[in-house]
C-alpha cells in the first residue's frame, strides 16, 4: 500500500498524451505513414481519372483519418483537464481510502497522490501478459514503471479486504478485460472491496458515434454504454450517473446497489 505523502504535483509535459499515443502505437502510424506514401507514388503515374479519384479519395481519407484520431487525442488527454483530476475530488474522501487501477500503464497514481496528499493511496495493476497481449500495452509498461508500492494482482482475486476503501477509481484500464463474463467478476471484487456509501469511478471511451468519427475501427477496442450498464448491473452496482468528459469521455458513478434494486 502507498500512502500519498507528495507535495509537489507533478506536472505532465506538453504533449505527453498524444505523444503516448504515437509512441505506443507507433507501427499503425508507420503503416498509415507508409500506406500515404505508396499511394502518392500511385498517384504520380499516367492513371485514368477515374482510377486518380479513387486513390485521391483514399488518400485523404487516410490522412483526413489519422489527423483527426491524433486532434483528438490532444484534446482528450492534454487539453480537457482530465489528468488534472479536479473532476474527481467530490468523489474522495479526505483521510479515506482511494484504490487506483490499471492495466499495466499507470499515468495516474503519482498525480492522484499529488493531489489528494491526505488520502491513503493502493494502487492495484491487473495487466497479465499471458491475457493482455496488445503490443502497445507492453511497451506503455516499459516507458512507464510501476508506481512505487503497485500491487500486482488478479482482477479475479483483488488483494484487499471487503469493504475497504472510500473509493475506487478504474481510468481508462477496465476496457483492457475483454471477456465480458470476466469483467463482471473484476467489477464484483470492485464492489466487494467498496463500503457502503463510497464510490466507484469507471472512466471509458464508450464504443459510439464520436469515438467512431474519431478513432475509426480503433473505437471497436472500446465497449458499449449497453455493455457497460449490463456489466455494472451484473455486478451488484448501481448507476448513480454517467457525466460526459468531452464527447469522447464517458465518466460513470456507482455505488453499491440493494440486494433488491435492479440497476437504471
Amino acid at each position: 500500500m502507498a500512502t500519498a505523502t507528495l507535495v509537489d504535483r507533478p506536472a505532465r509535459r506538453p504533449g505527453q498524451g498524444v505523444g503516448n499515443i504515437v509512441r505506443f502505437n507507433w507501427p499503425f502510424f508507420a503503416l498509415a505513414l507508409g500506406g500515404a506514401a505508396g499511394l502518392l507514388a500511385l498517384l504520380r503515374l499516367p492513371l485514368p481519372p477515374l482510377a486518380r479519384l479513387a486513390l485521391g479519395v483514399a488518400l485523404a481519407g487516410l490522412v483526413v483519418s489519422t489527423l483527426v484520431s491524433l486532434l483528438v487525442s490532444a484534446y482528450v488527454y492534454d487539453f480537457s483537464g482530465l489528468y488534472r483530476l479536479d473532476w474527481l475530488t467530490e468523489f474522495v474522501r479526505p483521510g479515506g481510502q482511494l484504490v487506483s487501477v490499471n492495466a499495466g500503464f499507470d499515468e495516474t497514481s503519482a498525480l492522484l497522490a499529488a493531489r489528494f496528499p491526505t488520502t491513503r493511496l493502493t494502487v492495484l495493476d491487473f495487466y497479465d501478459p499471458a491475457r493482455h497481449t496488445e503490443a502497445s500495452i507492453a511497451r506503455a509498461r516499459r516507458a512507464y514503471p510501476p508506481y512505487p508500492g503497485t500491487l500486482i494482482t488478479d482482477p479475479a482475486a483483488l488483494p484487499l479486504p471487503t469493504a475497504s476503501a472510500d473509493t475506487v477509481l478504474a481510468m481508462l484500464a477496465a476496457h483492457e478485460v475483454r471477456d465480458p463474463a470476466e469483467r463482471v467478476v473484476f467489477f464484483r471484487e470492485l464492489a466487494r472491496v467498496l463500503r457502503p456509501g463510497g464510490r466507484l469511478v469507471v472512466v471509458e471511451h464508450p464504443r459510439d458515434a464520436a469515438n467512431f468519427l474519431a478513432y475509426n475501427v480503433g473505437a471497436l477496442h472500446f465497449h458499449s454504454r449497453a455493455a457497460w450498464l449490463s456489466t455494472f448491473r451484473e455486478a451488484g452496482l448501481r448507476l448513480l450517473e454517467a457525466r460526459k468528459h468531452t464527447p469522447f469521455i464517458t465518466v460513470f458513478i456507482l455505488e453499491l446497489a440493494p440486494a433488491d434494486a435492479v440497476s437504471t
